[in-house]
């Protein structure tokens, strides 16, 4: 009676200010584009040559605005450098260049390396919102060698997703600067598709990095506004402009060569795995917002390697990104308040089938894949673990999100995984509200149904009968130049359950809350920006019995000379940890400074109180993680990240851990490059303080080699070798596996 009180009070909170604040707002909306001029694109007939050299009839005709402001870290002050931006469309293509003017040419900082790691260059870009409500943005940009990157964002909530189109570039350095130009096919957008006139809003971007990293930009930005696009510029034509066929055909070739030793370390390397796998991935805009794609025998290969990640003494479940095409596409309409939709989880499919996009005011996203493997996460209030079963499953997903007014959203998920004597399944809703330009309000409701096989559910703890829980969370907060401020609250009950997800914690309820204050001064000064910031954290379990986490944190930061940046964090607090409670006492900082555009230079780490969580006892803990990179002149670039830790308790010194992380990457142009990774892992243990047998030391040595062609982001070829050695105490680093790998995509479009 107690709980349904709770959420009963929150449902009419929620409801009560939708009611006085929202739908007022709603009415009179939050954009900021009344009175600004309607740029006209003009459309032209000649044909235009991506190479850089703006030669061409096009650009005499094309539509010429200028970049007046920098954004960051001035305040709408007028740009160190001079920039124009020139737009026009025809054949099926909008047309984009950019001349970027420069005083020294010779500091301009520009790599050749591969599509989407230009954000340290100096690069221009396009945002286009194609359907004129600030909602979603199409992000292009280029440095100045040519090389792009892109991404989907919103233009409501923060971040956005990574994202692959297929568009074509070039950029030239000269004398006065460089110039880019840009041709994006209408088939790597979505829009409208009218006769008449559409309107689009826009924005040109210049990053500038010097001394300080300026960012200079089309219109002026108001701080004390947290929607982006609702104060953009607006571009107007495009009648009669269409998309073409928007079929594509991505066939893919696959081989995989994996040796593994009998017994480790003496038996001999004998094949595990040999295989050639063709598959096909097809793509259909079959209306100028939707997207069906289908895939047979699909590549979800993830041949990036994952960023090492010390799993020493975690307490729960490490996260790493999703960076599979199938499932990068669209991924902003899955987004929610709760983490429920995990891809990754999402391990060796047979084939897949997906529908995305937005009509109207309607977005909505479904997938179904079959699934060789069933991943597991079994959360609790203080720790999760993981297994995965030899299972086929069936996992699905729909999304449903309906524009309400002009900047807000209500919607509904659920996810559904079925396999033998298995299922979970999840349902909920959800809402994004914007009350003011400077406050928005996000809520989520769901309700989860699981049952395990007896064996697993034995194994893992888990109830053998059917069982269901619930989550509730709430946030607001409000933003403005100066000062902001934030509140949080979860309740999630013991069983709940989202095996599609990341949910590693259950069986809690929690507030948080904060406050920063922000001061900002022009380049010239010696910092650029000042924040501070105070929070409050109370956790405890779901009945109220034991308390998880209570935690005050003040945190200061800066940003100054030379793109120095300074963040420290003063946490003080107590965390519950198998029925005992435990200082949480400690000071974590990151520093970092980038002199030139060659070198790049950071450290960050913590010291103070971390509880053992193996023996269940208090510590004292002290983490380093230097960084550094080093860029040989435009193709060869060098990193090495290394993490030491050390954790003493009571009675002695428990354990160091030092993890190291050495990439090397020569690019031979826009389209190959050729990279080493090495990560070495040394973990040494004092036996007598583990109420188990643990070998005091182990080691382990990972190597990849990867050649990459890659013409555009499905046209590709990769291949390569990895391996796995590993050591202890008495046994030294000896190679356990082997991998060789190719892989052979094309894109064909319509």
């Amino acid at each position: 009676m107690k709980k349904s009180k709770v959420l009963l009070t929150f449902l009419v909170i929620i409801f009560t200010m939708i009611y006085f604040f929202v739908l007022p707002g709603l009415a009179a909306g939050v954009n900021s584009t009344a009175g600004k001029t309607l740029h006209r694109v003009p459309e032209v007939n000649s044909k235009v040559k991506i190479d850089g050299v703006l030669t061409e009839k096009v650009w005499q005709e094309a539509l010429l605005l200028e970049l007046k402001y920098e954004v960051e870290p001035g305040e709408n002050i007028s740009p160190p450098v001079r920039t124009e931006v020139l737009l026009a469309y025809g054949s099926g293509n909008l047309y984009v260049a950019f001349r970027a003017f420069d005083p020294n040419p010779a500091e301009i900082r520009s790599h050749i390396t591969d599509r989407d790691h230009i954000a340290e260059d100096d690069h221009v870009g396009i945002v286009l919102d194609t359907f004129n409500d600030s909602r979603r943005s199409f992000n292009f940009y280029s440095n100045p060698h040519g090389v792009q990157a892109d991404r989907l964002t919103s233009g409501l909530q923060s971040g956005g997703a990574q994202w692959d189109a297929i568009w074509n570039s070039a950029g030239r350095m000269n004398a006065d600067g460089y110039t880019v130009e840009m041709a994006i096919p209408f088939s790597s957008l979505r829009f409208q598709r009218k006769k008449s006139d559409q309107v689009w809003r826009i924005d040109a971007v210049r990053s500038y990095p010097r001394n300080v990293l300026h960012l200079l930009g089309l219109f002026p930005r108001d701080r004390n506004n947290n929607c982006y696009m609702c104060q953009a510029d607006q571009l107007i034509g495009f009648g009669g402009a269409k998309p073409g066929k928007n079929i594509e055909l991505d066939p893919t070739l696959s081989s995989l060569i994996t040796q593994e030793r009998e017994s480790f370390p003496d038996g001999r390397l004998v094949q595990k795995t040999g295989k050639v796998d063709p598959g096909l991935t097809a793509r259909w805009s079959f209306s100028p917002n939707l997207t069906l794609s289908a895939a047979v025998n699909p590549d979800f290969s993830q041949v990036e390697a994952d960023a090492a990640q010390l799993d020493i003494n975690t307490q729960f479940t490490l996260y790493y990104p999703e960076k599979r095409p199938f499932f990068l596409e669209d991924a902003n309409i899955f987004g929610s308040l709760f983490p429920i939709i995990y891809t990754r989880t999402l391990v060796d499919p047979n084939w897949g089938i997906k529908l995305t996009g937005k009509e109207g005011g309607n977005a909505i996203g479904f997938f179904s894949v079959q699934d060789n493997q069933t991943f597991l996460i079994f959360p609790w209030s203080q720790v999760s673990t993981t297994t995965s079963l030899n299972m086929t499953n069936l996992s699905t997903t729909v999304r449903y999100r309906r524009d309400v007014g002009k900047a807000s959203t209500l919607g509904f998920l659920v996810t559904d995984r079925e396999g033998e004597d298995y299922y979970n399944r999840v349902a909920g809703v959800d809402g994004f509200f914007k009350l003011t330009s400077k406050d928005q309000v996000m809520f989520q409701f769901l309700g989860s149904w699981s049952h395990y096989p007896g064996d697993v559910a034995g194994e893992y703890g888990q109830p053998l009968e059917n069982i269901k829980g619930n989550a509730f969370g709430f946030s607001y907060s409000h933003d403005t130049q100066n000062y902001g401020g934030f509140l949080i609250y979860h309740n999630i009950s013991p069983d709940f359950r989202s095996d599609l997800g990341c949910m590693y914690q259950v069986d809690y309820k929690l507030i948080y809350g904060g406050v920063r204050y922000t001061f900002r001064r022009n380049p010239g000064h010696w910092y650029t920006k000042l924040n501070t910031a105070a929070s409050y954290l109370y956790e405890k379990d779901h009945d109220d019995h034991n308390l998880l986490n209570r935690a005050f944190a003040l945190q200061f930061d800066y940003e100054g000379p030379l793109q120095s940046v300074l963040n420290l964090t003063l946490n003080i607090g107590k965390r519950g940890f198998m029925g005992q409670e435990f200082n949480e006492n400690y000071l974590a900082f990151n520093v970092g400074i980038r002199p030139s555009g060659s070198f790049s230079m950071g450290i960050n780490g913590m010291v103070g109180d971390r509880i053992d969580y193996t023996n269940a006892q208090a510590g004292k803990c002290v983490s380093i993680n230097p960084i550094l990179q080093y860029k040989m002149g435009r193709h060869l670039v060098v990193s090495v990240n290394h993490i030491f830790e050390k954790l003493n308790v009571k009675a002695a010194h428990l354990y160091t851990a030092n993890l190291s992380n050495l990439r090397v990457i020569y690019q031979f142009n826009r389209r190959a490059f050729l990279r080493a990774i090495l990560q070495y892992a040394d973990y040494k243990y004092n036996p007598s303080l583990y109420s188990f047998p643990i070998d005091p030391r182990f080691k382990h040595l990972f190597s990849q080699i990867l050649f990459s062609y890659k013409v555009n982001p499905q046209t590709v070829l990769f291949l390569g070798y990895s391996d796995d050695y590993y050591g202890y105490m008495d046994i030294p680093l000896n190679q356990n596996n082997r991998t060789f790998f190719l892989k052979i995509g094309y894109a064909l479009v319509l």
